[in-house]
């Protein structure tokens, strides 16, 4: 009985070192005591013995909902350093996590086309899934294109997809934004709408796309984004349109990771 003990005890300890290991002790436990309320079952009068019932039926859909939860919201976090086999490793991820919120956070409240107060939490939470999808990376180049005329306008949101590891190409007009693309692969386009050719010049940029055969997708980054706008980018052939830099990098790192843009792919109109 001691040896036995004395592993379970060596268990318990490798378990405790990192949060996923501590939820599987703690179900262990639950159903160690419930092992031993089984046992005397036997003596319950059927009214006590419900409860056990409900117990035993129930508790495992509430854990699998739980972890579900986790893993789905907090992926980033159930892990300690030792479960990767450089520790450094761990630590590298925790910076780029911190160095790409630091930077959608200051994208939000300072960019001067459109500053919005920043949603820490959310933000966390979109970075960490990054992470998780850049963990298993798809066939499309690690790279974007930016076209913008004016790109100290977007500086922190370039900032936040190079603290990814996703290398920005930057482009200051379609001409040159076709040459490049001409010339390499990229994972995605981001544009702004409004530049010096003219007001919708991110939709001639586009249609050009769309000419050219290029498949890439394509996402447009404008402070004046309607719901109707964003429609109307879908029905073009766009793959997303928004203000808003947190959803940007949603987007863009949904397509570049997976390959799988949220958007499907529209023929043009």
């Amino acid at each position: 009985m001691s040896d036995q003990l004395s592993e379970f005890g060596a268990i318990a300890k490798g378990f405790a070192r990192n949060p996923l290991g501590i939820i599987a002790l703690f179900i262990v436990l639950v159903y160690g005591f419930a092992c031993v309320v089984t046992a005397a079952a036997w003596s319950f009068t059927p009214g006590e013995r419900v409860p056990l019932i409900y117990f035993l039926v129930f508790f495992p859909i509430l854990v699998l909902g739980v972890f579900t939860w986790l893993v789905s919201r907090h992926s980033g976090n159930l892990f300690a350093p030792a479960d990767f086999k450089d520790e450094s490793n761990y630590l590298r991820m925790q910076k780029m996590q911190l160095a790409a919120v630091a930077s959608l956070a200051a994208a939000g409240s300072k960019n001067p086309k459109n500053p919005i107060e920043p949603d820490l939490e959310q933000t966390i939470t979109i970075v960490q899934k990054a992470t998780l999808h850049g963990s298993s990376r798809g066939a499309r180049p690690q790279r974007l294109l930016w076209v913008d005329d004016h790109p100290e306008y977007n500086v922190y949101e370039r900032r936040a997809f190079e603290a990814m590891g996703i290398t920005v190409t930057l482009s200051l007009n379609t001409a040159d934004a076709l040459d490049q693309l001409a010339r390499q692969k990229f994972g995605a386009v981001i544009s702004d709408m409004d530049r010096k050719e003219g007001p919708v010049e991110g939709y001639v940029l586009l249609e050009a796309m769309h000419s050219s055969n290029y498949r890439t997708p394509i996402f447009f980054y404008s402070p004046t984004t309607s719901p109707d706008q964003k429609q109307e980018t879908l029905q073009l052939g766009g793959q997303g349109r928004t203000d808003n830099a947190n959803e940007l990098f949603s987007m863009v790192i949904d397509a570049v990771t997976n390959g799988k843009p949220k958007a499907a792919l529209a023929a043009p109109v």
